[in-house]
């Protein structure tokens, strides 16, 4: 039975809100603010930061109340105790009510894990509501979809509790409570079972992934693109077949995230057939922020509505003490940013420190540009990732080859050679030369970053990169070697030390 049409119009509805926000973009975001200022102001955070109880605020005063309530811009160490307090069963600390989910992430400098609340208003406003909106875009971009015909495929990761943690409390991946929260009636038409999709051994929950998949008939899939095309290349695998729409004639689409979809297109073109369709999603531990809603123009469209105010601090001013700080409505096209958030799970002006390239300002769109602590500027070269997956796949297209994983890192100067970068790479199909792929990466990136371009002029300042080829499985090694195997967990693209490349060397060796 093809249920698209009768919740089409729901979902076309829903798409059609987004269209509304055109010329309104500071009323929009003002008013989600002055209900999280209502909200946060019931919470001891609120109280001991002086916001004001008072239900009839002033909606033209209320970002200079944010301001004024906490004047500087805060990441995790900030917060951290307050978190523990929550995640110890405090009430009302950041957010109303007790907070009973956490979706745990990469440490921070000192090395212990960062625990993100997932209140029931971050999943009903912001995760979910996104979610939907993903669907939405969809159905309005493709009236031709049957997406309702058949069942998705969500690859989630899974629960991780610590022995510290009280009991009540769960912690993990982010996806493993999205599904483990959804509405019952979803689960009807999706795969796998939920036993199978919170497994947190990967080497039993691969072949039960692809065993629960076979038979179904799939109509769309969700995930992060790596992990996906193991999945994918093992549903093949054991069909005895060498495209993945042999096994799932109505596969329609991916809806992916997490990372760039940039050096896993050829893999997917080579195992789906022609017409595969893809919409990209940002969607965060601290939040569900952005999903794609056109074909042919670049970027995401920013979610005003869902729960999070946003405000972004200039690329150049990200790593001084006094930064300023915009709000949405006074971005600039081309720039790039580190976006800054306060949401419904109690993060006030909080940078998840991702940075963000803005392809257009009414309406508001974004590309990942990377993260914050996420680039190589060693030398002067100021690399970051959107750099490194364009070069990268620009590469692989002109010599016919496909990567897995990859990450980099600087080698600094010594007493008989300049410094240059380093690459791991794990090739799913390897070029004929490792030698020629190194060169004509160093050209790739000298024609997408001019501040490399410079460093590498006339090998004055930089050698050229150098590429180690990773040994198949290498990267995967490794996450289960740090206990990050699998779900939404990856491996940093670009680092401005040694760590973590020369761990994953040892490992190769």
């Amino acid at each position: 039975m093809n249920l698209t049409p009768l919740v089409r119009p729901f979902f076309l509805h829903k798409a059609a809100n987004v269209r509304s926000w055109q010329g309104r973009i500071r009323m929009v975001q003002l008013r989600q603010l002055q209900w999280l200022l209502s909200r946060g102001a019931s919470t001891k955070w609120g109280q001991e930061h002086g916001l004001d109880a008072s239900s009839d605020r002033d909606i033209d005063r209320v970002y200079d109340e944010l301001r004024r309530a906490v004047p500087m811009v805060q990441s995790y160490p900030d917060i951290r105790e307050s978190v523990m307090r929550m995640v110890g069963g405090e009430a009302d600390v950041l957010w109303p009510g007790v907070t009973r989910r956490f979706a745990q992430s990469s440490g921070t400098s000192d090395g212990k894990s960062k625990y993100i609340p997932v209140t029931d208003d971050s999943l009903r406003v912001n995760h979910y509501d996104g979610g939907s909106q993903v669907v939405a875009q969809y159905l309005s971009l493709y009236p031709d979809s049957r997406l309702f015909s058949g069942k998705s495929f969500i690859l989630g990761g899974s629960y991780a509790n610590e022995l510290s943690l009280r009991s009540g409390v769960k912690v993990g991946d982010l996806s493993a409570t999205l599904i483990d929260c959804i509405n019952p009636f979803a689960n009807l038409v999706r795969v796998p079972s939920k036993k199978v999709a919170l497994m947190a051994d990967w080497e039993e929950k691969l072949p039960r992934l692809i065993e629960a998949s076979m038979c179904e008939d799939i109509t769309n899939i969700s995930g992060v693109p790596s992990w996906f095309l193991t999945v994918l290349k093992g549903v093949m695998q054991k069909a005895g077949v060498g495209c993945i729409h042999d096994v799932w004639r109505n596969l329609e689409v991916f809806f992916h995230g997490g990372i760039s979809m940039a050096p896993y297109r050829e893999q997917y073109a080579h195992i789906t057939r022609q017409g595969m369709r893809y919409l990209e999603s940002y969607n965060a531990s601290e939040g569900f922020f952005a999903v794609q809603d056109t074909i042919d123009s670049p970027g995401m469209l920013l979610l005003l509505d869902s729960g999070v105010f946003y405000e972004f601090i200039p690329l150049s001013e990200i790593d001084s003490d006094r930064h300023s700080t915009i709000p949405s409505w006074e971005v600039e096209q081309g720039k790039v940013y580190s976006i800054v958030i306060s949401a419904c799970n109690g993060l006030w002006r909080y940078t998840p420190g991702d940075t963000v390239r803005v392809e257009s300002v009414d309406p508001l769109r974004i590309t990942i540009a990377g993260r914050t602590k996420c680039f190589i500027n060693a030398f002067g070269e100021e690399l970051m990732v959107e750099n490194a997956e364009a070069a990268m796949t620009r590469v692989c297209r002109d010599m016919d080859c496909s990567v897995v994983n990859y990450t980099a890192a600087p080698v600094y100067a010594s007493d008989n050679s300049r410094g240059r970068h380093e690459w791991l790479i794990e090739f799913d199909r390897e070029p004929a030369s490792i030698e020629a792929f190194a060169a004509s990466l160093d050209i790739a990136l000298q024609d997408v970053n001019s501040d490399y371009q410079a460093k590498r002029a006339h090998g004055i300042f930089l050698d050229p990169l150098t590429v180690v080829k990773g040994r198949s499985g290498v990267f995967n090694d490794w996450l289960a070697s740090t206990g990050k195997l699998g779900g939404q967990r990856k491996v940093p693209r670009l680092s401005n030390t040694r760590n973590p490349i020369d761990d994953i060397l040892k490992l190769n060796r």
